[in-house]
């Protein structure tokens, strides 16, 4: 859906609410069925682009519901959307970056500028919906793979999408790196700083930390891939002494 052209996703998941809506009337009581028509709207959210369009899209059917006045529901019924909506983004994964999706080939040169042996342990911290999973797939079809995610709903639907991944629940600010010889993340610009001080606190000599399209503030990358019509790939090699004023190495 994120590949409709915009107001289309919206008015699908808006249609696809509705549908939901009306089809229960009658069948359940009212309040579950307000439930489950705001249930599609914030499944159908996380395959938005950018924040307010997934709010956009999550608020559309009981935003129209409430003004049509067609529900007979009692007034707590109203925090349903928003719990959903908090089950999905959890408050505290805001500070991170809960659903910036990896693009399909953003990560297909990585293999070239890193080679990693079969079976190396390679996690993408912030897993999302499994995008980050499924491009370093691509890259190390023989790597054991594995995800960690805050969201319950996220993880779920995550570990459906990628079966040959292992995919957990977690804070990947507080997940073990140690055993990692790779540790990939699409994450904000602020958090660059504080993942590379993790991996250099956890991870072993040798081993890499990629990020997409932020780089370190201050860090030397031992290389950088640069933007194929989407976001550069910066690569960290832990125990790498950097070296001040030296430019990546563009592969």
């Amino acid at each position: 859906m994120h590949r409709l052209p915009w107001p289309l996703p919206a008015l699908l998941a808006w249609a696809a609410a509705w549908l939901a809506y009306l089809g229960l009337q009658g069948r359940v009581a009212p309040v579950a069925a307000l439930i489950a028509a705001c249930a599609v709207g914030t499944a159908a959210s996380v395959l938005g682009t950018g924040w307010w369009r997934r709010g956009l899209i999550a608020a559309g059917f009981p935003l129209s519901l409430a003004l049509s006045g067609a529900a007979s529901v009692p007034a707590w019924a109203w925090l349903v959307p928003l719990a959903l909506l908090l089950l999905v983004y959890p408050l505290n994964a805001w500070r991170d970056a809960p659903l910036f999706p990896t693009p399909h080939d953003a990560l297909l040169g990585l293999a070239r500028a890193v080679a990693l042996p079969a079976g190396a342990r390679v996690l993408d911290a912030g897993c999302g919906l499994g995008d980050g999973l499924l491009a370093l797939r691509r890259a190390y079809p023989q790597a054991r793979l594995a995800g960690v995610e805050w969201s319950r709903p996220l993880r779920l639907l995550c570990a459906l999408r990628c079966p040959w991944a292992e995919v957990r629940r977690g804070d990947l600010w507080r997940a073990d790196w140690s055993g990692c010889t790779m540790v990939y993340l699409f994450q904000r610009p602020e958090s660059m700083a504080r993942a590379l001080a993790k991996a250099q606190a956890e991870m072993a000599p040798g081993t890499w930390l990629v990020s997409l399209a932020f780089e370190v503030p201050g860090a030397t990358p031992h290389a950088r891939l640069p933007p194929d019509g989407g976001h550069a790939v910066w690569i960290y090699r832990m125990g790498a002494a950097p070296v001040a004023g030296r430019p990546a190495a563009a592969l």
